[in-house]
């Protein structure tokens, strides 16, 4: 609905920020991130993301395009909420959360307050084949091939199939296409295995 606001900040805090456009405070949801790309400035523009529910109208504001396009991509998995997106990008610098998705790193994800080991193989699984072109950069689609190949592998393998045979049985099915995603890796393996 809104795609910015540009307005003078009358009240900012790590969490949140009052922004004055039109003789209208607009109070807005931030990341800690969000907050260090503003704090000191006396006029912000901020890339709003609107969420409305029955019993309210949200305002979540980011300091540039590429935050809100990582949190909508990560409220879009099924478990993580605004707030949680929000904390997400509070704990970590979106690039060190693309970077952690698209190398398939749970660990740092799990680090995260709220986000839990399923969480967090939910979000890479949703989300790496999503992201390796969020930056279209060649060493991010090659660590993408090799996540692709991480993820169908631990998957499979806690399926309860031997890792020697499932790491063979991937690399002739990626030998095949290599552009391939996660479940269409796994899928063709469990036809094989």
């Amino acid at each position: 609905m809104f795609e910015y606001i540009i307005g003078e900040i009358r009240d900012l805090k790590p969490t949140c920020v009052i922004v004055e456009n039109n003789d209208i405070g607009y109070f807005i949801n931030i990341s800690l991130y969000s907050y260090s790309k503003i704090d000191g400035l006396k006029e912000a523009q901020l890339f709003i993301h609107h969420v409305i529910r029955e019993d309210s109208h949200t305002l979540f504001g980011f300091a540039d395009k590429k935050e809100r396009e990582l949190f909508r991509y990560l409220i879009s998995v099924s478990g993580i909420g605004a707030n949680t997106a929000r904390m997400m990008l509070s704990s970590m610098t979106p690039e060190e959360i693309q970077h952690a998705i698209i190398s398939g790193n749970v660990a740092v994800l799990k680090g995260i307050k709220g986000i839990g080991a399923k969480t967090a193989q939910r979000v890479i699984v949703d989300l790496s084949d999503k992201l390796g072109n969020f930056d279209e950069g060649d060493n991010i689609l090659v660590e993408k091939h090799n996540t692709i190949k991480e993820e169908a592998l631990s998957a499979l393998v806690m399926l309860g199939f031997s890792k020697k045979a499932v790491e063979k049985t991937i690399s002739s099915i990626m030998q095949g296409a290599e552009s391939q995603s996660i479940e269409s890796i796994v899928k063709e393996a469990l036809k094989r295995l």
